[in-house]
């Protein structure tokens, strides 16, 4: 089992692989397009371990469906992974959609329901 995040995940992820241009905006949904053509190389600068699930994953809550931009599994922490990804800096409201998210999977995607 690892001991420290950095043995599991790379701390900074470094997106170079996706070649753009320094003074070019790009946004959400570009982003998300250029990381699932580059799957693979985005797979390996994660780390180890990580597992793709899918994208814009849907998650109905109350009778609304949102979703996730991207969902990776973990096979050694046997946890999802959720990404969702932001070009602006985070807001309050980005914060609680993803605990919204997480508290989703946490009681609906869970394979260890007793975690």
């Amino acid at each position: 089992m690892p001991e420290q995040p950095a043995d599991v995940v790379r701390d900074p992820i470094v997106l170079d692989f996706l070649n753009i241009p320094e003074a070019h905006h790009v946004d959400e949904q570009h982003l998300e397009g250029l990381l699932i053509t580059h799957l693979q190389q985005f797979l390996l600068e994660l780390g180890k371990g990580f597992a793709f699930v899918g994208r814009q994953y849907r998650i109905p809550i109350a009778g609304k469906n949102f979703r996730v931009d991207l969902v990776f599994y973990h096979r050694i922490l046997k946890c999802f992974v959720l990404l969702d990804l932001k070009v602006q800096e985070v807001e309050h409201t980005d914060i609680g959609q993803m605990n919204l998210y997480l508290n989703y999977f946490k009681k609906e995607e869970n394979m260890h329901k007793g975690d």
